[in-house]
């Protein structure tokens, strides 16, 4: 699996605290791992996200990304629930 990140997901993680940075970078090596696994509540997302997956990061905060469908998923968006939605 191939991941990248838009510039406005890099903009967001570096604002991020580093606390956050850390769950983001332990859940994507699991969602490397196996992206369905349990505690990454992945999930599809309806009405302005609709093509994205939003998956936990930690209690409130969430990534979203878009799955290409080529072996490519690209983190869009990462904050906390209220920020995002």
């Amino acid at each position: 699996m191939n991941i990248k990140y838009s510039k406005r997901f890099l903009k967001q993680f570096k604002k991020s605290p580093k606390k956050i940075q850390k769950a983001f970078i332990d859940r994507q090596d699991l969602f490397i791992e196996d992206e369905n696994h349990p505690v990454l509540r992945k999930h599809s997302l309806k009405g302005r996200f609709s093509g994205l997956y939003s998956i936990n990061v930690s209690g409130d905060w969430r990534a979203l990304y878009k799955d290409t469908g080529e072996e490519i998923v690209i983190f869009e968006l990462i904050g906390t629930h209220s920020q995002l939605y």
